[in-house]
């Protein structure tokens, strides 16, 4: 998972995947589900953002998906 900011537009992402998604579909507040055609979903839009949430926290959030090994039994 990946978070930006864009402090000019006042815009978050959250990149849940790095599939292209194939289309956008809007949601309530300005949020919009970036999505696959299989249903999948691949990021969220939020416009408007400092406003829905403390921008200061976003990145805390943020981490890098890892492979995890299994230990031997």
């Amino acid at each position: 998972m990946k978070i930006s900011y864009d402090s000019h537009a006042d815009t978050a992402y959250i990149q849940l995947s790095d599939v292209e998604p194939d289309f956008a579909e809007e949601g309530p507040d300005g949020i919009t589900f970036d999505m696959t055609e299989d249903g999948k979903l691949m990021g969220i839009e939020i416009l408007d953002a400092s406003k829905k949430f403390p921008i200061a926290t976003l990145h805390k959030y943020e981490w890098e998906e890892e492979e995890l090994e299994e230990e031997p039994a």
